[in-house]
């Protein structure tokens, strides 16, 4: 056995205790269409497991309506914004330890301030995103 960089290859956790080693993460669509030919079959119990380090804000917004998110900061501090379901936005800051969770259907987004290194398990089925203004 042979260490794995979660950054560069993340991990799908499937039906059956299952966990799969995915390609390596290119971050566009068409790797995240790919995940979806691979692991479809798994439906709302599969999830991603990812990290990513960012440098600067999203600039999108997504949701994931058929299962929770979470989000686990392992350096540096981010602010995960919310939106509720009247409009109003929630933000909670998290920092290396903390986590948060987007529940299903919920739009979210992340501030980033300098730079900052999450985890992130997700049921992905039908993830939605749109551009953040």
């Amino acid at each position: 056995m042979m260490p794995d960089n979660l950054q560069k290859n993340p991990v799908h956790l499937g039906l059956g205790a299952t966990a799969v080693v995915q390609p390596e993460m290119t971050g566009d669509m068409a790797w995240y269409g790919g995940y979806a030919q691979r692991h479809g079959d798994d439906g709302r119990e599969g999830r991603l497991v990812s990290m990513y380090t960012f440098t600067e804000s999203w600039d999108v917004w997504e949701m994931h309506p058929k299962g929770s998110e979470m989000v686990l900061c392992t350096a540096g501090h981010m602010t995960l914004v919310q939106e509720m379901p009247d409009g109003s936005e929630k933000r909670v800051t998290i920092g290396a330890g903390e986590y948060a969770i987007n529940d299903p259907g919920m739009w979210h987004t992340a501030d980033v301030e300098s730079e900052a290194t999450a985890v992130f398990i997700t049921a992905g089925e039908g993830t939605e995103h749109r551009e953040r203004t």
